[in-house]
């Protein structure tokens, strides 16, 4: 591609020499002779560097280079001055110039400087394409926040997602599980196919066929061979979100595939080698299904290799209006509507309400509010399910107090991937009365 020169130059014959001797260059040139006519052809039509004398009439080349670098950043840019006269230059430079001449110049000189800043130019292009690629991945699909807690999820996600891990992704429904397993997908360089299931949406009599697939005639109405999820997802990633929900039957033989990495169908004797990388999840407390009987222990150690929490939305409410924005941006540009505008007072509520349904909830709210503009109706339910929810309510039944302790601390102990001390923090619980009711209930 050829590229695209701006020549300011304000005294008409040394303009024309500097144009034809760029253009032999193979160069497409502009001009321009002040610094209005100079933002003017900026404005116009897209450049790739320019080449500024500093004197120009009642202005100067540094009005051009620093209306340049407000708006077109990325643009090249050498100045020309006088001979003598250094301190422009230096000046220049510190503004933002990429290089300058000192007239007179020659002709290889000038090429030279030309070059110069181009490759400035060229350098800039790959460093703003690389920014929007991180910006891309520390977005991770819609995973989006900048409370603590999320930073320390995208660094965790950022950090295993080339590994082949098994990882086990837990948190409350809404919270956006799936999102962080297409994220891993995406920045593991996988070449496959991400395929989700949800463990517990499949009839169980059809979730063995489901899984691992199935021979022609296996069972009623098999009238063909069929794939099953592993197999589709062979070379990629296999999401099992809900995996609590699968059978003890299917649990044993997930295990056996994690062992072994081979599947074998349902009606067949052949086992079927596959790399797929697996992620579980589920807004249960495996730990305490483990403990319950209802979810194997060895299979729970092979899933949970690698622990990732979803924090609910309660717990980062400083994420909310970035999240607003970016739904109502999301449903606008779906439904093709004018921009919809939050109160300060709507917005308040909005960061207040604690959120039992978390990210998921949020996004059908704003999309519902840019359907119908209507803020009221957004509003409407907010307190009196703030009000409902932000206390403890005793079950009617009431409870097993020690049970309920237990099951807390199990569950402070499983969010916080075994940390005494974080664990504690959950409870808001001193470290030392934390201890003594590990020692009380015998978990540790």
């Amino acid at each position: 591609m050829t590229e695209r020169l701006l020549v300011v130059e304000d005294d008409a014959q040394q303009r024309q020499l500097l144009c034809e001797l760029l253009r032999a260059e193979d160069y497409q040139v502009q001009s321009a002779d002040s610094v209005e006519t100079a933002i003017l052809a900026l404005k116009q039509q897209p450049l790739d560097l320019v080449l500024c004398d500093w004197k120009l009439g009642q202005g100067s080349g540094l009005q051009v280079l620093q209306y340049l670098r407000q708006h077109y950043p990325q643009l090249g840019f050498v100045v020309a001055t006088a001979y003598g006269s250094v301190s422009h230059a230096v000046e220049a430079i510190q503004a933002g110039a990429d290089d300058y001449l000192t007239k007179p110049f020659k002709r290889q000189e000038l090429l030279l400087a030309i070059s110069k800043g181009l490759s400035a130019w060229r350098l800039r292009q790959q460093n703003q394409q690389l920014t929007e690629q991180l910006s891309e991945q520390q977005q991770l699909v819609e995973l989006i926040g900048h409370a603590p807690c999320m930073q320390q999820l995208f660094q965790r996600i950022n950090r295993i997602s080339a590994s082949h891990a098994t990882v086990l992704i837990s948190g409350e429904s809404g919270t956006g599980k799936e999102l962080a397993a297409r994220a891993l997908h995406q920045l593991s360089g996988r070449k496959g196919p991400f395929i989700a299931i949800n463990c517990g949406a499949i009839p169980e009599q059809l979730a063995e066929a489901e899984l691992f697939g199935a021979e022609k005639g296996a069972y009623t109405g098999a009238h063909q061979s069929k794939a099953g999820k592993f197999e589709a997802a062979n070379g990629g990633t296999l999401f099992l979100d809900e995996v609590a929900e699968l059978p003890a039957a299917l649990q044993a033989k997930l295990l056996r595939l994690l062992q072994e990495g081979k599947v074998t169908r349902l009606g067949s004797h052949q086992e079927i080698s596959l790399d797929v990388r697996l992620i579980a999840a589920s807004h249960q407390d495996l730990a305490l299904a483990v403990q319950e009987g209802r979810f194997r222990e060895d299979l729970f150690y092979r899933l949970n290799v690698v622990p990732l929490h979803m924090p609910a939305l309660r717990e980062r409410r400083e994420d909310i209006p970035r999240l607003i924005q970016h739904f109502l941006q999301k449903s606008q540009q779906r439904y093709q509507l004018p921009a919809a505008e939050l109160s300060k007072t709507a917005l308040r509520q909005l960061m207040d309400y604690p959120w039992p349904g978390n990210v998921r909830e949020l996004a059908n709210r704003i999309e519902r509010f840019v359907l119908l503009a209507d803020e009221r109706e957004l509003l409407a339910d907010l307190n009196t399910a703030a009000t409902v929810s932000s206390g403890f309510v005793l079950p009617a039944e009431g409870l097993n107090w020690q049970q309920h302790e237990r099951d807390c601390l199990l569950q402070a102990l499983s969010r916080s991937n075994g940390n005494r001390a974080q664990a504690a923090k959950l409870l808001q619980l001193p470290y030392k009365a934390f201890l003594y009711r590990l020692e009380k209930y015998q978990l540790g």
